[in-house]
């Protein structure tokens, strides 16, 4: 009789294929449990301003939750974003959705969408949210069901030139996954979140690119991201995309499951920001007092953006102990002035050697914001600023220009470089030009002419106004809306009285800006958009003209209504709009139905829930 071992017995394939997929889902858990290790060490900090200062808080501290709704409003906004939310409320209607729940089905009859679009203005939260989500998913919070998070940047993936393939895409920047298989992804929960849409230097071109379905295939970035977006390459993974409005119409529609938008802070989110912020309850209220205060009223809107918050707080912290109360800023400019100053102090406690003075650095700075403006760039990469600014004192300027640079990941570990906020590069941009038309008359604003020569008109600073008036007026995306508010604001003597007493710019000499004004004032009567005549208002208010507003306010006391013109109807309009009471409904019998007067009230109408 023959007897056989069990260990001579020959391989059963059931044993062998339980091995494999043991085998399979160790190295899984073993690359998951790498990557989650790598993405909590980045996603543990929540950094306010950059990282080079260090002013980072642990992120389950000082994260605010964010207002967001799911849907779209289909409303194509081509008006500047800050101008845009001071002429905007959020819908009732729109559906409040939980960060965590994007991916989730929301009703038992729709699948769960694998494509979202989180759209939202400049500094409003996206990449915090982005943040916040991959630090549940690592620490087992949330979003258990999905076995891979890669989180991209736009700003760093424009850096790829070479073509490549999404395994090694993936490996260049998550070498923890690098030992996965490519049967691996296939059969693995992932989601691929790509933020920052709108710093993407990248045509994401979905009609000509070739189709690609395998993720070895080498192609090039753009062909890889189009694919995956498709849903081509690995069709049963997630992407989450985020962009801010404008730059969302890259992404056809019919490759988005689902569309939502971070709103920002509502007024109860603020003052919890605020609070924590601050951590003194008393100075935190003195803070919400003055902006909730109707001179700063639209200053307040704008803390709807996290970002404003931090430069709110950083500013009215820094003064409330040494500056008395009716110092305190009381414009967009006055607020952005103090907090170049403060960012100039921190830099000044440094131990860096320089023969540069702060004037010569910030100009520097100015005139990168300047030109990068113009190009509508908000990133810039070394390549972009060749000799204009040494990068490294730039840097040191952690509070106005950031450095951004991600050390362990992948092969590509060029120095990026972008101001904090939007509004920071305009303001600096304001500064430049007009801190170079002071010294020398020379008008950088863009114009047929190269430049032009001294002339006893155009030596005038109204001269420069004007210019600005008209550029801002003539883009019809806003591009220049909210520089024309910085250039207005700091010509006026308590901000140039600030800029010389501290960091010694020259002073413009004491004049007149009755021109200036009455050229707004002109402009606003024969203006029919009524986002710049609303903007306009606001830069009667840097110039501190309420003539306008005063003569309304006369008329509505006296009830003869019918002597307002239609400027003094856009005036209505922009006293309804920096009220603090919310416009659930809007009476209009108070006023008159003219087509001429509905057109100027129309922002008004907008925001209201009901007009009667």
């Amino acid at each position: 009789m023959l007897y056989v071992s069990v260990s001579d017995r020959p391989p059963n394939r059931t044993d062998e294929t339980t091995d494999a997929s043991t085998k399979t889902k160790g190295n899984i858990q073993k690359c998951q449990a790498d990557l989650k290790s790598y993405l909590e060490s980045q996603t543990l900090d929540l950094f306010q301003g950059t990282q080079e200062d260090g002013s980072s808080t642990l992120l389950h501290k000082m994260y605010t939750e964010l207002y967001i709704t799911e849907g779209d409003s289909q409303e194509v906004n081509s008006e500047h974003e800050v101008v845009e939310l001071e002429c905007k409320r959020s819908s009732s209607e729109q559906k409040k959705i939980n960060l965590d729940d994007i991916f989730k089905s929301l009703s038992n009859e729709e699948n769960p969408p694998q494509r979202v679009l989180t759209k939202g203005n400049a500094g409003i939260g996206k990449t915090v949210a982005v943040q916040k989500f991959t630090h549940d998913w690592v620490t087992g919070t949330a979003n258990q069901t999905t076995d891979f998070i890669f989180p991209f940047t736009f700003r760093e993936l424009n850096l790829i030139k070479d073509k490549m393939s999404l395994k090694e895409l993936i490996g260049h920047y998550f070498k923890e996954v690098r030992d996965l298989e490519t049967s691996d992804y296939d059969s693995s929960s992932i989601l691929f979140i790509l933020d920052g849409l709108d710093e993407s230097r990248l045509p994401l071109d979905f009609e000509k690119n070739e189709t690609c379905r395998s993720i070895t295939d080498t192609r090039t970035l753009d062909c890889l991201l189009t694919n995956l977006i498709k849903g081509k390459l690995l069709h049963k993974a997630s992407v989450w995309i985020t962009s801010r409005p404008a730059a969302a119409t890259k992404i056809p529609t019919e490759f988005i499951h689902r569309v939502t938008e971070v709103q920002g802070f509502d007024d109860e989110q603020k003052e919890e920001y605020f609070q924590k912020k601050v951590h003194d309850k008393d100075k935190a209220q003195k803070i919400l007092n003055h902006l909730q205060s109707k001179p700063l009223r639209s200053l307040y809107i704008m803390c709807h953006i996290p970002l404003f918050c931090w430069i709110s707080a950083t500013v009215l912290q820094s003064l409330l102990t040494e500056t008395p109360e009716g110092d305190l800023p009381k414009t967009v400019t006055e607020l952005y002035t103090h907090f170049l100053i403060i960012q100039t102090k921190l830099k000044n406690k440094k131990d860096y050697q320089n023969d540069e003075t702060d004037k010569d650095v910030i100009m520097k700075l100015g005139k990168l914001a300047f030109e990068q403006l113009q190009k509508g760039n908000l990133v810039f990469y070394e390549d972009d600023l060749k000799s204009q600014i040494d990068l490294t004192e730039a840097a040191v300027y952690s509070g106005v220009c950031t450095q951004i640079i991600r050390k362990e990941a992948g092969l590509h570990k060029q120095v990026m470089y972008s101001f904090i906020h939007l509004t920071v590069q305009e303001f600096l941009a304001a500064l430049y030009v007009l801190e170079t038309f002071i010294d020398s008359g020379k008008n950088l604003l863009p114009n047929k002419k190269s430049w032009w020569h001294l002339s006893p008109e155009k030596s005038q600073l109204s001269f420069l106004h004007k210019k600005a008036v008209d550029l801002a007026l003539g883009d019809d995306h806003g591009r220049w809306d909210l520089f024309l508010r910085f250039l207005l604001g700091l010509s006026q003597e308590k901000n140039q009285e600030l800029l010389q007493r501290e960091l010694k710019f020259k002073r413009r000499c004491p004049g007149n800006d009755q021109n200036t004004i009455s050229y707004i004032h002109k402009k606003i009567k024969n203006l029919s958009n009524d986002n710049k005549v609303i903007n306009l208002f606001h830069c009667l208010n840097e110039l501190g003209d309420q003539s306008l507003l005063e003569q309304v306010q006369q008329y509505q006391n006296s009830g003869d209504v019918g002597e307002i013109s239609p400027a003094h109807w856009s005036a209505v309009a922009f006293l309804l709009l920096s009220s603090d009471e919310d416009l659930d409904v809007f009476d209009l019998k108070k006023y008159s139905r003219s087509d001429k007067v509905l057109e100027r009230l129309l922002p008004v109408l907008k925001m209201s829930k009901t007009a009667s």
